[in-house]
């Protein structure tokens, strides 16, 4: 019997079940497209540096696959205890990430096979549930609900 307020056994397993999978599908998706930046996608992701960024488009590209491979690496690997604070730089990376995501769509810039206004609006969508997902699957949101809820006792 579940102690009074607390998840069944079941459910908690399929909800830690879960959890592990979309934590590491992102790290696999990271660590991927750490790999693109240097190498087979680099000009694909440079169609998404703004050019109103006063940066080399290469060097944004290169360092953005560094931060990539070091975030999946790092959600394939760290310890619970960790996971929380790693969901969070990840969701943060996402959100830095979007106003490259948010140009290529408003300056019509093709880019893996986003050829259309639509294609590229779309995409635009998926960014806030990566960001969802890398809170949800490390405890990132559970812990930083509790910040919340500490600060204001």
């Amino acid at each position: 019997m579940a102690a009074p307020g607390s998840a069944p056994a079941s459910r908690s397993r399929t909800g830690s079940v879960a959890r592990t999978a979309v934590r590491v599908l992102l790290g696999a998706f990271l660590l991927l497209a750490g790999v693109g930046h240097l190498t087979f996608a680099r000009a694909e992701f440079q169609a998404q540096v703004p050019p109103w960024l006063p940066l080399d488009p290469d060097l944004v590209v290169f360092a953005s696959g560094i931060v990539e491979l070091a975030l999946g690496l790092a959600l394939l690997v760290a310890p619970r205890r960790v996971r929380p604070l790693v969901g969070t730089v990840v969701a943060a990376f996402f959100v830095a990430v979007f106003p490259g995501n948010i140009a290529q769509w408003a300056e019509g810039r093709d880019g893996f096979g986003l050829d259309t206004d639509a294609a590229r609006a779309i995409r635009l969508l998926f960014q806030p549930l990566l960001v969802v997902a890398a809170l949800w699957s490390t405890g990132g949101w559970a812990a930083i609900r509790r910040r919340i809820r500490d600060r204001r006792r």
